[in-house]
């Protein structure tokens, strides 16, 4: 009796969840565009379809209606004018954020301004910092697979020109960041197929793929992609200094300055590599001009000024000085907290992102030995990114006359997520670790 009772309760909760996913489905829509994840976003709500007004929608807003209709991340958002107002539905953005189904978060409301969303159809970054960070995951419609839903992709399977695709197809800046495990382990179902990418290809289903499947990932092997944020200071005496602009839908445009402190500007600062936020005001210019206007809340829960930008006009823009080389991090303002100070010297290379590799501990500034345990692209890809370089492009060794210390770097322990200063062991080797990262590009200033 008690197993009978047990199975029907099964049952119950499976046809509750069943027609929970089901309404969800059933109740967002859009509508005129060139595919089921781009046009007119529509909400079903108390029986009644209609379109969502577009005010003060953000990507972040946005990636709840993508997630909801089963498309990829969020691309873009714009605010379509109509001729007159009609009944929409106005989206609350707190309800949303606390992961309430759109119709739930639903209220009426009359506008002209009509919201049009484009979602990318088959890729999807996930459980990273913004919308351009996270585990890559491949909408499939392979007919090997069991699953015809979402695919995780196995590192082996997925190089740089493939990264460049799919940061493109995502709306994000170039890829900064390509390594395993970043965003979580392999979760199945996994792709099964190489990716084969040329790099200009408009989307990542539009490549190539290799004829055999694989059949196993191992662990720590799922695709962790950073694509770079578009951001910039411009007309300013340094890179850390001017009007801050950001590129958002292929658009670079100022930042309002209405309302802006040194709190929202410090995320500016963080993802723009310069140091603490030292000042910000405003700048009054002459006539009304396109601008992004950046939702202070949505910034401050720790998402990137490219997700929290809604389009706006405005005759006030931001000017921002960050500090060039050192910083106060983990404090309880932004003039207290551990001070680090940024270098751009490596150690005799021919650019500061190549040479011999040294790590500071115990207040110690030594060499990395390569030896018994030789590095790899993939240890060597952290300490790319430490340096704030691009892709690790070679290892080498370089032979000492005589022994001298150093500092062994444990693979597992970096492979962890772990920093090479938190991974450092005492050591004597002849055996020295030349580095090789690639130069990041120089910021777009068109």
């Amino acid at each position: 009796m008690d197993q009978l009772l047990v199975l029907l309760l099964l049952l119950w909760s499976s046809g509750l969840q069943a027609e929970e996913n089901h309404t969800s489905t059933e109740s967002v829509r859009l509508v005129g565009g060139d595919g089921r994840c781009a046009g007119t976003l529509e909400v079903k709500h108390q029986g009644d379809w209609r379109p969502v007004s577009g005010y003060y929608w953000t990507l972040k807003d946005a990636a709840v209606a993508c997630r909801e209709l089963d498309c990829g991340s969020a691309v873009s958002v714009k605010q379509k004018e109509e001729s007159s107002y009609r009944s929409v539905w106005w989206i609350m953005s707190n309800c949303v954020h606390s992961r309430s189904a759109l119709r739930k978060c639903a209220t009426s409301d009359t506008s002209s301004a009509i919201l049009d969303l484009t979602c990318s159809d088959s890729v999807r970054l996930v459980n990273g910092t913004s919308l351009c960070s996270g585990r890559l995951e491949v909408k499939s419609n392979q007919s090997n697979q069991s699953n015809q839903g979402w695919s995780s992709v196995c590192e082996a399977d997925f190089d740089q020109q493939d990264a460049e695709v799919v940061c493109r197809e995502l709306g994000c800046g170039a890829p900064s960041v390509l390594q395993g495990a970043l965003y979580g382990e392999v979760e199945d179902p996994m792709w099964t197929k190489e990716f084969q990418c040329g790099g200009n290809e408009s989307a990542l289903l539009d490549c190539r793929s290799s004829d055999s499947d694989r059949n196993i990932c191992s662990p720590g092997k799922a695709v962790g992609l950073t694509c770079s944020e578009s951001v910039r200071l411009v007309g300013g005496d340094s890179r850390c200094a001017g009007t801050l602009e950001v590129k958002h839908q292929g658009d670079w445009r100022p930042v309002s300055g209405y309302y802006s402190t040194l709190k929202e500007a410090a995320v500016a600062c963080r993802e723009l590599d310069c140091g603490s936020a030292v000042s910000v005001g405003e700048r009054i210019e002459s006539s009304y001009r396109s601008v992004w206007g950046i939702m202070s809340d949505c910034v401050q829960s720790g998402s990137s000024l490219r997700d929290c930008a809604t389009s706006a006009s405005s005759d006030c823009t931001l000017d921002l000085t960050c500090s060039d080389s050192v910083r106060l991090v983990n404090g309880t303002n932004l003039c207290s907290g551990r001070l680090e100070v940024k270098s751009n010297q490596l150690v005799g290379g021919d650019s500061r992102c190549a040479g011999t590799l040294e790590v500071k501990y115990q207040g110690d500034w030594r060499p990395v030995r390569d030896g018994i345990s030789a590095w790899t692209l993939k240890e060597a890809a952290v300490a790319c990114r430490h340096l704030d370089c691009g892709p690790a492009v070679s290892v080498g060794r370089r032979n000492e006359s005589s022994l001298r210390s150093v500092w062994w770097i444990r693979s597992d322990c970096v492979q962890s997520g772990s920093s090479l200063r938190d991974c450092a062991t005492s050591d004597s080797s002849l055996y020295i670790l030349d580095l090789t990262c690639s130069v990041p590009p120089m910021r777009d200033a068109s």
